[in-house]
């Protein structure tokens, strides 16, 4: 929670969240409850895997982002029938709501669960089955994301593509987007040019993740040889003044994610994530969860964490506000409707402090 009073117009504000990957919201006590369920042995040889408590404090001690990752897919494992993909989608819902978030664009990754022989209708199902249910109960909009391993060869993300049951989930519109993750470091964006090249006929949203790890040309190859509408991560942008102004007068949106650029050492503290700068020189970004069961903090908490840091202005705020709202991928109407809640928190929020 936030140091000042500011904290309660951080929770009002309805946000948008547009990085965060829903196997990466398996929490220690839901992998070890599917794991159970599943028969599926965790780990004998690591302690971390013990119990939900060790899991957990392992998680606090990640060296880099492939640490992470080796954990990441560990947990995946426990993940096997539609309403496993179900419950944790909605365990992040709830989390989400309780957050302020209005409009959610999650990720997923399908080659993560076909390559265990998990059946991608099976992952599609669940999660379908829990954003309706979040529309329906918590009110949050959504779109789902599918996002290819850049660690695998890029042919295999391309076939996976192309496969009939895929395609089919971009034709009815149950999946939207595109995304890039994984290990960034020796993964250049421009290895997947046919992969996005195939999206964008198709008429999909594209994003990827540049930047975080990897250098700052990672971010222009993905604008300009994928062309990725967004960028997720970034935070290297800061060390290219010529790009940083591209970007700021192209409009393109950042998805920024503080806690978890500490927890994977890219920076040593909040504060070294160049929120100031970015505000300054007018780059839009929104601020997300990215793993939020593996990085100590859900949505609020990344909010809270930047406010410690910077102490940004309740103007500023809006901006961030309005800028995740209008980078979203959602419907005009629905971004109106959005509009139309923030500056209602903060006309509210202005008058209780007057």
């Amino acid at each position: 929670m936030c140091k000042s009073s500011i904290h309660t117009l951080l929770k009002q504000l309805p946000k948008c969240e547009h990085h965060i990957h829903l196997e990466g919201a398996l929490s220690p006590q839901l992998l070890f409850q599917l794991a159970e369920k599943n028969t599926i042995t965790l780990p004998q040889d690591d302690e971390a895997f013990k119990t939900p408590e060790s899991l957990l404090e392992r998680y606090e001690r990640f060296t880099s982002l492939d640490d992470f990752l080796g954990y990441y897919y560990i947990g995946m494992s426990a993940l096997i029938t539609a309403s496993d993909f179900e419950a944790l989608a909605w365990d992040y819902f709830q989390h989400a709501s309780a957050d302020g978030v209005h409009h959610a664009e999650v990720f997923f990754d399908p080659q993560a669960h076909t390559s265990r022989n998990v059946a991608y209708p099976t992952v599609i199902q669940g999660f379908q089955a829990a954003c309706e249910r979040a529309e329906k109960e918590l009110g949050i909009t959504t779109i789902l994301t599918a996002c290819y391993l850049r660690h695998l060869p890029p042919a295999e993300s391309l076939e996976m593509f192309q496969s009939p049951e895929v395609q089919e989930s971009y034709r009815n519109g149950t999946v939207k987007g595109i995304g890039l993750d994984s290990s960034e470091m020796n993964f250049p964006p421009h290895l997947f040019e046919d992969l996005y090249r195939g999206a964008k006929e198709l008429g999909l949203r594209r994003t990827a993740h540049a930047g975080e790890e990897g250098p700052v040309s990672y971010i222009s190859s993905a604008l300009t040889i994928l062309n990725a509408e967004r960028i997720d991560h970034g935070i290297q942008l800061a060390q290219d003044d010529v790009l940083l102004k591209q970007i700021a007068d192209q409009g393109t949106l950042l998805t920024v994610c503080p806690l978890s650029n500490v927890v994977l050492r890219c920076v040593k503290s909040v504060s070294e994530v160049p929120i100031r700068k970015f505000l300054d020189h007018g780059v839009k970004f929104s601020l997300n969860s990215d793993d939020p069961a593996y990085f100590g903090g859900h949505i609020l908490d990344n909010y809270c964490a930047v406010h410690d840091a910077f102490e940004l202005s309740v103007s500023e705020w809006e901006s961030v506000c309005r800028a995740g709202i209008e980078g979203s991928w959602c419907s005009e109407e629905r971004k109106t409707e959005m509009l139309v809640v923030l500056e209602k928190v903060i006309r509210e929020w202005e008058e209780s402090q007057n």
